[in-house]
């Protein structure tokens, strides 16, 4: 699978497909975790759909990246997305930001 990715500096940022579940999960995960930088971003404003197996790719991925050092953000203005994010709570797990710009600041 390869996704949209921009680079700033040692951040990448990621953007996801418009489906985020068990089909794609694994290999969403396996992209994020092959890019050459740790500091990761992950862009949801593009996914409409985001299940419980899109979530814990998310999880997965944060996991791993802090056991190599590095970092996991997510960043959307979607509202449902931020919803679901709140009603698992996984806001307090993931740091999610309104734009992608606050969330590459928050890397200095």
């Amino acid at each position: 699978m390869s996704l949209p990715t921009e680079i700033f500096g040692e951040v990448v940022v990621v953007h996801t497909p418009e489906e985020l579940g068990e089909d794609q999960a694994d290999a969403v995960e396996a992209f994020l975790l092959s890019r050459e930088r740790n500091r990761v971003i992950v862009d949801l404003d593009g996914t409409e759909t985001l299940d419980s197996a899109g979530l814990t790719c998310l999880l997965s991925a944060q996991q791993r990246l802090r056991e190599a050092g590095g970092e996991l953000k997510i960043t959307t203005a979607n509202h449902v997305n931020r919803k679901i994010l709140e009603i698992t709570r996984l806001d307090k797990r993931l740091e999610v930001f309104e734009n992608m710009i606050e969330a590459v600041k928050s890397f200095v």
